[in-house]
């Protein structure tokens, strides 16, 4: 390893102390994440968590309330659904569903904007004008009636929902992309590799997309939150997951019905899931943004 090897992973490592302090000072940051880390961990553990199968139904136990009630049936703690599911193997198992289409649309977008921003704010030129006029194209739509068009267009399923919304954020993780981009490659230390006669493949991936990491991460994570809620929307729509998924927008959109009916429970908890996934992903994504922003890291450099 020569010396400015060494030097450079010295630098990273300091880099990354400096991040991961400022990220364990931001307790909503922290609190995201252990609530991001705690969803994850119930749905990846279901089968430990639930007593029950999430589709085990008994339409005598069908609508019955969870362990606030004297009518609580042993077991099903957080009451059962109109089929007599256990509502809580229900939630568990479809935070799977739910989350895994999140995962994968935000796979799909990051992978597809780092391809289209980098080419467009590297290369410039027609390239540019081109890549950034079908991104304005995909920008004049709304992005959960883009998605509704989408999903419309190839068809109902949760593969097509996954696609339907990486299709949506490509867009604007291209943008993010091709901004850095901009900023970076102007930087003295492309130019001088450029000067020294270096490819193009090696600035691009040595040096730029690297340096673009940071915004990148920190959209990537405000991105998945609103990608878990438009999954949630499709399914809700009837365009995203089919019954009989335990995936939370179609359960809270069957179970809507019944709140009016009392059983409140059964629309409630897929509903409550939601909002607190979105909530974490929020908080974890605002303390990623100010660790990684270097003008809130009291001149840390990146």
């Amino acid at each position: 390893m020569t010396e400015d090897t060494e030097v450079t992973e010295v630098k990273r490592r300091t880099r990354f102390q400096d991040i991961t302090r400022q990220l364990r000072k931001n307790k909503s940051a922290m609190f995201g994440l252990t609530m991001m880390l705690t969803i994850v961990i119930l749905c990846v553990g279901a089968p430990l968590f639930a007593p029950h199968g999430p589709h085990d139904s008994d339409l005598s136990r069908g609508l019955k309330p969870g362990f606030w009630s004297d009518d609580y049936l042993p077991g099903y703690y957080l009451g059962t659904d109109y089929l007599g599911r256990d509502l809580l193997a229900r939630i568990l198992y479809g935070g799977r569903v739910t989350l895994s289409v999140g995962f994968v649309a935000l796979g799909f977008a990051v992978t597809m904007g780092i391809i289209m921003g980098m080419s467009s704010g590297y290369f410039g030129g027609w390239v540019d004008n081109v890549v950034m006029r079908i991104v304005d194209i995909l920008f004049a739509f709304p992005a959960l009636l883009l998605a509704l068009v989408v999903a419309g267009t190839l068809g109902r399923g949760i593969d097509k929902a996954m696609l339907a919304i990486g299709i949506v954020y490509t867009p604007q993780m291209a943008r993010v992309v091709r901004g850095a981009v901009l900023i970076i490659k102007e930087t003295e230390y492309i130019e001088a590799e450029h000067a020294i006669g270096s490819s193009t493949l090696r600035i691009i991936f040595k040096h730029v997309l690297p340096n673009s990491l940071a915004p990148i991460i920190v959209y990537s994570t405000l991105m998945l939150a609103t990608a878990i809620l438009d999954a949630a929307a499709l399914g809700f729509l009837g365009v995203g997951a089919q019954a009989p998924s335990p995936e939370w927008g179609l359960a809270l959109s069957i179970s809507r019905k019944y709140l009016v009916g009392g059983a409140w429970w059964a629309a409630t908890f897929p509903g409550v899931a939601i909002l607190l996934s979105v909530i974490s992903l929020n908080l974890l994504g605002d303390g990623l943004r100010d660790a990684l922003d270097p003008r809130l890291m009291g001149g840390a450099k990146l």
